[in-house]
């Protein structure tokens, strides 16, 4: 039985067998010993994403330490509120940071903790952002159901699933729609951050 440790662009955790292509944490350890989840979806503020392989460190999943999310591929992440971790991913991180305050002096990871953690939650709930889909950019995920998330990219829309993208879809114009990602996190896409596609998203 797979971990419920599989993270959607909704922010909610699933259990499947489909493998991520990055992972990360929401701040500490928040499973029970026999690796289950209550109610509790993160420990703190300090939500990330880092690459699967670094320094040649192993990870007891789901171990004494922390809970370890998984993620399809950046956009996923992003659209859950994570951001690029500072230790794994120095350099994306650094261009995140710097493009998230919009001017010469880098946000810092507390401040822009603070202010993801507004902009992705309604209580428990994922908070949701109606914006025009003419102009979001590439790499933000929207739903029209509530339920399907699609990924902007270019002219078109590509249906999440766990396992990759599935569906592409011409992009309409003039469409009001529910905007997962965080609004923070879309102005540093629009402001040229390059997120880490799945290789599906490419076909």
């Amino acid at each position: 039985m797979p971990l419920q440790n599989r993270v959607d662009p909704f922010g909610e955790l699933l259990a499947v067998e489909a493998r991520g292509t990055l992972f990360g944490n929401r701040g500490g350890r928040f499973h029970r010993d026999d690796k289950t989840l209550s109610r509790r979806r993160h420990v703190s503020r300090m939500w990330i994403c880092c690459v699967l392989d670094f320094k040649g460190r192993q990870r007891d999943v789901w171990g004494r330490y922390y809970t370890e999310l998984f993620f399809l591929d950046e956009p996923t992440a992003l659209a859950a509120g994570h951001r690029p971790c500072f230790e794994c991913r120095r350099a994306e991180a650094t261009d995140f940071a710097q493009k998230f305050s919009g001017h010469a002096e880098r946000a810092s990871a507390p401040a822009m903790d603070d202010v993801l953690h507004a902009e992705r939650l309604d209580g428990r709930a994922k908070r949701l952002h109606r914006r025009t889909l003419d102009h979001l950019p590439d790499g933000v995920f929207i739903t029209f159901s509530g339920t399907d998330a699609f990924a902007v990219r270019g002219v078109e829309l590509l249906r999440w699933t766990p396992q990759g993208y599935t569906e592409r879809r011409p992009r309409p114009r003039g469409r009001t729609v529910a905007m997962l990602t965080p609004p923070s996190i879309a102005q540093v896409l629009a402001r040229g951050y390059a997120p880490r596609w799945h290789p599906s998203a490419e076909t």
